[in-house]
């Protein structure tokens, strides 16, 4: 959702940006019709530079680079949970044992020497392992969309600031053209 409000904010600055260009080309004609000095003026004064327009009409947007990694970390690591969750894995063979999962996967002599103690002391790892590696997610996740954030209240600022000016610059424009 983060994403798409960045693709929206990036095409509204866009647009913002094409407006300033349309009202100054409307200026040169507005000053074009109000004299002759003001037609001779935009004849030698140089031409603004048109804009190269979009492709398919929307602009790619590139979400910042931490919160792709973020993103794409936490769907490794989604599908490698879910694989390993007694809840939420897909059980192929009904004789498979998890106990056996869990003894294979950690190193049996640190553990006690009773077996249903082992496998306990196994699981507890196991999960503490799997929590951890989520709220490593999370972080990541978290300091991915504060970043993207901050770079969408910047650009936000920006707008912000052209909206205003092209708003006066509008009203100046509107009031000219009153007075023709």
């Amino acid at each position: 959702e983060l994403v798409r409000q960045g693709e929206a904010l990036k095409r509204t600055e866009q647009m913002v940006d094409k407006m300033d260009q349309d009202l100054k080309t409307s200026q040169r004609h507005i000053n074009s019709i109000k004299s002759v000095w003001g037609g001779l003026v935009n004849y030698f004064k140089a031409k603004p530079p048109e804009s190269k327009p979009e492709q398919n009409g929307t602009p790619e947007y590139y979400a910042n680079s931490r919160l792709k990694e973020a993103m794409i970390s936490s769907k490794g690591q989604e599908s490698k949970y879910q694989e390993s969750h007694p809840n939420l894995r897909k059980l192929d063979n009904p004789d498979n044992d998890f106990r056996a999962d869990l003894v294979s996967s950690v190193q049996t002599d640190s553990y006690p020497k009773n077996q249903h103690l082992r496998a306990y002391h196994q699981k507890i790892d196991n999960n503490l392992d799997e929590m951890s590696s989520g709220l490593s997610r999370l972080k990541n996740l978290a300091l991915g969309l504060q970043t993207e954030i901050d770079e969408q209240d910047d650009m936000l600022d920006r707008l912000t600031k052209k909206v205003e000016t092209l708003d006066v610059n509008i009203k100046s424009t509107d009031k000219k053209v009153r007075q023709l």
